[in-house]
């Protein structure tokens, strides 16, 4: 039996219709399954907690949706070591099907889940950020704050990005955004702490703890990332000037900024940020508030994977 959350709002309104596809697959070969449509921001959450808390030895869980649905299921899921987690790529950007190199195409991705019983399943990391606010999220791909943050709560709070998806024109809302916030945005003044060290800094544009190599559709913040290291991959920049950074950027989309003045990228297990000011502070694109102290971590082999 084959469990499927499915998203048919994804992929700037082209969801419907993978899933039409998908769905076409599953009934020529007869293949047990329930889909369970999301209907509202944060249902699928609620769903994957009702599907892994059924009593089944395993379920099988797939996520037909894009990395926000993905971020939902991983915060539902409420039995890690019983559950297979599938991805049927619906989104826009899909940094997740990405990074971790498994299939891009709607069709493809259910084919290989269907051949893939009987192999081996494989362990992947998860990132893990909570805050003075109360928030506690798992996240699949990222999490950080400054510059991309900011984007990410302007985008879910503005109505742009709803008519670029129309347009089949979503990325663009990033691109965009991301050029005013820089020359908009104040920098950061903060502590971070990894182990007993702790390094001040005083004009932090933006820090990303990276699961994968890459987030916002692409962007390689950690070209060396790893999802299976037991690793957090970070990439900040600091102590530079709008101007400046806003030159960096095509060496930052091309994943060529390691070694440029004003960026460090590094890998952690775990750091804590102390902000002066609130932050605003995102997991997979979502924005979850503005806060002063967040503590980012990583969950070694957490997600099984098939497909």
């Amino acid at each position: 039996m084959f469990y499927f959350i499915v998203n048919k709002q994804g992929g700037s309104g082209r969801g419907a219709k993978k899933w039409k596809a998908v769905k076409r697959i599953l009934l020529e070969r007869n293949v047990a399954f329930k889909a369970y449509e999301t209907k509202y921001p944060g249902h699928a959450e609620k769903l994957a907690r009702k599907i892994t808390s059924l009593p089944d030895r395993e379920i099988r869980l797939i996520v037909a949706g894009g990395d926000g649905t993905i971020n939902e299921v991983l915060n539902g899921i409420s039995d890690f070591e019983r559950v297979l987690l599938g991805v049927i790529p619906i989104g826009s950007a899909n940094d997740f099907v990405t990074g971790l190199g498994l299939p891009g195409t709607a069709e493809d991705a259910m084919l290989s889940l269907l051949s893939s019983i009987d192999r081996p399943e494989r362990r992947v990391d998860i990132g893990r950020v909570m805050a003075e606010n109360g928030t506690d999220r798992l996240f699949g791909i990222s999490s950080g704050i400054g510059l991309d943050a900011i984007v990410c709560k302007k985008v879910q709070q503005s109505g742009q990005k709803k008519l670029l998806n129309f347009l089949h024109l979503g990325s663009l809302s990033y691109e965009l955004m991301t050029v005013e916030t820089l020359f908009s945005m104040k920098k950061y003044s903060m502590r971070i702490t990894l182990g007993n060290r702790s390094y001040q800094m005083r004009d932090l544009i933006f820090l990303a703890g990276m699961n994968l190599r890459a987030e916002g559709g692409g962007v390689p913040m950690c070209p060396d990332a790893r999802p299976d290291d037991g690793k957090l991959s970070v990439c900040l920049a600091d102590g530079i000037s709008r101007g400046r950074a806003f030159m960096l950027f095509p060496s930052l989309i091309k994943g060529k900024h390691n070694g440029k003045k004003g960026f460090m990228l590094f890998d952690t297990e775990q750091l804590i940020l102390t902000a002066e000011k609130p932050m605003v502070l995102h997991a997979d694109g979502e924005y979850l508030g503005d806060v002063k102290k967040i503590r980012m971590s990583i969950l070694p082999g957490k997600l099984r994977l098939f497909g």
